[in-house]
């Protein structure tokens, strides 16, 4: 006489060979079958390709300070042999290279890179001119929001220098000037400068 544990394990040995059997004897469940494994396995090999960590570049050396003219910039949109990226916001140009997967070739903020960005910040959109352009007429609330980016891109990112107007001269900067240090020069011509209020 068998026991009540040979019972049971003869029993899920009964139940695993009918599942077994449904499932061979059907070609729509041996196609459900390698579909489903199709997809455990496209799941598993994605996570385990996202936890490989990827070597990071090296930093590059930082750029030194310069005024830009909209055609220097577009020099750094990162397709360069550095692949180093600037944007410029409110007048003032930033080194944002670290953050190259947001603002790098194949970034969400592409369109940004190599160019000044203050009006698609102000108006949400992801759209950059190849021309300069004065912000005079956006709104105040739009002014208020490019301002709010400047902040946010100068706690952020390196800045590099002014954005020139078109027949702007550049200024010369020291090698040891921070962006808080500005001389009397860099005053009086920011000041003849309209900036977005």
């Amino acid at each position: 006489m068998e026991t009540k544990e040979e019972e049971v394990v003869e029993n899920a040995m009964t139940f695993i060979a009918r599942i077994f059997n449904e499932i061979i004897s059907s070609p729509l469940n041996l196609a459900l079958l390698g579909a489903i494994g199709y997809v455990a396995y496209k799941i598993v090999a994605t996570q385990m390709e996202e936890r490989k960590v990827k070597p990071e570049e090296p930093p590059l050396p930082k750029l030194r300070k310069q005024d830009m003219t909209m055609e220097q910039l577009k020099q750094y949109n990162g397709t360069g042999p550095e692949g180093r990226v600037l944007v410029a916001v409110n007048g003032k140009v930033f080194d944002v290279t670290k953050g190259k997967r947001f603002y790098g070739p194949g970034g969400p903020y592409a369109a940004f890179a190599g160019r000044d960005a203050s009006r698609g910040l102000a108006t949400f959109s992801v759209a950059a001119s190849d021309d300069f352009d004065d912000l005079a007429d956006l709104t105040p609330v739009q002014k208020e929001s490019v301002k709010e980016w400047e902040t946010q891109f100068t706690e952020k990112y390196e800045y590099i220098g002014r954005l020139l107007r078109p027949g702007e001269l550049s200024r010369n900067y020291s090698d040891g000037e921070t962006e808080g240090e500005s001389s009397e020069e860099e005053e009086d011509a920011a000041s003849s400068r309209p900036k977005a209020e």
